[in-house]
């Protein structure tokens, strides 16, 4: 199976997982960035770094012009194309979305191709939903998750 497709794979074990903010355990509970530090455990090991604490607002305290979330994933992950409007992201794409235009990106998914994609929120269990039109407005960033040589040399096991 290639990276992309252990990265759906895995997404899509998560699904029926409760919303648990800042948790990041399979089953039991989860956010969406404990989505996506699960799905890295799982396909590439320990993680690279511990994320701060973080409130369900985080992103409207953040510094003006901080982009926390795009600053994580630049460190860690690979970049992916630009944000068109014709924009397909690829299956196993990690997907950053900001709600408002003048804060910084707050909630994660993960592509499981070019309509779909698995996610958590709150109130509901981590589920597989389309990309639809609203989400596709509100998208900043894609990247994507790095195979095992192409990680930083700091942190290769």
């Amino acid at each position: 199976m290639d990276g992309s497709a252990r990265i759906v794979a895995e997404a899509r074990a998560w699904i029926g997982t409760p919303y648990r903010h800042q948790a990041s355990l399979k089953g039991v509970g989860c956010d969406c960035l404990g989505l996506v530090r699960g799905v890295w455990r799982a396909c590439l090991g320990s993680e690279p770094e511990a994320p701060p604490p973080y409130g369900p607002s985080w992103a409207e305290s953040a510094p003006a012009g901080s982009e926390p979330l795009v600053d994580a994933a630049l460190r860690h992950l690979l970049p992916g194309p630009p944000i068109t409007p014709d924009f397909k992201p690829a299956a196993g794409t990690m997907l950053l979305f900001a709600f408002r235009a003048h804060l910084p990106a707050r909630h994660c998914a993960i592509a499981t191709g070019e309509g779909c994609m698995v996610h958590a929120h709150d109130g509901a269990c981590v589920a597989e939903v389309a990309l639809s039109g609203w989400w596709r407005r509100h998208l900043r960033a894609a990247f994507r998750f790095p195979e095992p040589d192409e990680r930083s040399p700091a942190w290769r096991r």
